[in-house]
C-alpha cells in the first residue's frame, strides 16, 4: 500500500486499487499467496494502530480488525487480498 501517501486512504475505491497494485506487484516477484496475506495483515495492524479511518468502509473494517482475533484478522486480510484481485479480473464492481 502506498503508506507514504495516506490521502490515497481517503476514498475507498482508491484504497481498493492501492492494494490490489501491491498484490499484483508481490504476484509477480513470485510471492506465494499465503506470504502476500501476510503482509496485507501487517499492514492491517499498522492501519489500525496509527489511521483514522476516512470513510464508513474503513470504519466498518477497522472496527472488524479490532473485535477479531488474530485468527479472524488473518482471514479478513485474505478476503480482502481476494476480494481486489476478483473486482480487478472483472468481478464484482
Amino acid at each position: 500500500m502506498d503508506l507514504e501517501h495516506v490521502k490515497t486512504l481517503e476514498d475507498f475505491g482508491k484504497w481498493k486499487e492501492t492494494l490490489h497494485k501491491a498484490v499484483h506487484t508481490s504476484e509477480k516477484v513470485g510471492m506465494k499467496e499465503d506470504t502476500i496475506t501476510n503482509i496485507a495483515k501487517r499492514v492491517g495492524d499498522f492501519l489500525m494502530k496509527n489511521v483514522d479511518p476516512e470513510n464508513p468502509e474503513q470504519r466498518l473494517l477497522k472496527e472488524l480488525w479490532e473485535v477479531g482475533t488474530q485468527e479472524e484478522r488473518h482471514t479478513l486480510a485474505h478476503m480482502l487480498v481476494k476480494m481486489v484481485e476478483k473486482e480487478q479480473h472483472g468481478g464484482i464492481h
